[in-house]
């Protein structure tokens, strides 16, 4: 009786894995998300440094998302995946730089990443990408588009300057190799500001690729970079 039991509870168990494993493949591409923080500042009307202190002047990370060509994309794919801190606690202090939360109340940045993996990284959870696997991987792409100084190099720099959408684009793809997203926001003056750059990385989210297609998203001829 106890040999049936256990045969069935592993049954159960690879049942359960190859579950997580189809939804993981059950996408086409990420699309992988850095945003200013002047713009998500005046975006929200209101932001709340982190307890670690104003963040750098720099894109920071917003999320890494499972999307398919025809434009849906896949969610919240396995509720009973919640983040373990101790899965990511030695990507901690690269988490906090490079992938700060500007929501309020102010925080450690947990609940943020919790968020984006609960929402998003189940949906890409599978035998080669885990909790860790997932943070790294975007980590890693951050460092592969260092967008904030492909901008300065084309002399695109954040001074509340206003500048032309089409040579932001172009900075980026001259920098990275591909084509970007732009998303714009609006601040209490009306302006048109860059807000998110969204580029694509494979299935593996270890190489960025062209877009099967991009985020539609409004922006002006002319936005503004602001200052942070």
């Amino acid at each position: 009786m106890k040999l049936i039991t256990f045969s069935v509870f592993i049954k159960l168990l690879i049942i359960q894995y190859l579950s997580v494993l189809c939804v993981s493949e059950d996408f086409d591409f990420f699309y992988f998300v850095q945003q200013w923080p002047g713009s998500y500042c005046d975006t929200k009307h209101s932001c709340c440094y982190p307890r670690t202190g104003k963040p750098a002047a720099d894109f920071g990370i917003h999320g890494l998302w499972p999307q398919n060509k025809d434009g849906s994309y896949p969610q919240n794919c396995n509720r009973d995946s919640s983040l373990n801190e101790d899965q990511i606690s030695d990507l901690t202090s690269s988490l906090q730089k490079d992938w700060p939360s500007l929501s309020c109340p102010s925080s450690t940045g947990f609940r943020f990443w919790s968020h984006e993996w609960e929402k998003h990284g189940t949906c890409a959870e599978s035998e080669e990408i885990d909790q860790h696997g997932y943070f790294e991987a975007a980590l890693k792409l951050k460092e592969k588009a260092n967008l904030l100084q492909a901008l300065k190099s084309a002399g695109i720099k954040p001074d509340d300057g206003f500048y032309d959408l089409g040579s932001i684009k172009e900075a980026i793809k001259e920098a990275t190799g591909f084509t970007p997203g732009i998303e714009c926001n609006t601040d209490a003056s009306r302006n048109s500001q860059i807000y998110q750059v969204f580029l694509c990385a494979d299935i593996s989210g270890s190489e960025f690729v062209e877009c099967p297609v991009l985020p539609k998203r409004r922006c002006e001829s002319k936005v503004q970079f602001p200052e942070f």
